[in-house]
């Protein structure tokens, strides 16, 4: 079937499948490199967030150490 084709043609039809090729890859590279972003900032917001839980907790809790004993004394502080 191809053999009775003119090379013109084939040639057209190559640069048609090869055009198309391009331009798959083009948008698959643009998803994957928008989803790879999406994904990034997911976790750097999970980290901030976590981040800011711990310094919270930090901040709640106040560690005393009196001198004449060798105990703890931890005061929680209410909000």
């Amino acid at each position: 079937m191809w053999r009775d084709k003119p090379p013109g043609l084939k040639i057209l039809w190559v640069w048609t499948l090869g055009t198309a090729a391009v331009l798959v890859a083009n948008v698959v590279r643009t998803r994957v490199r928008d989803m790879d972003t999406l994904m990034n900032n997911t976790e750097e917001h999970h980290q901030q967030q976590q981040q800011q839980q711990q310094q919270a907790a930090a901040a709640d809790t106040e560690t005393l150490l009196l001198p004449e004993s060798d105990q703890l004394i931890r005061e929680e502080k209410s909000s």
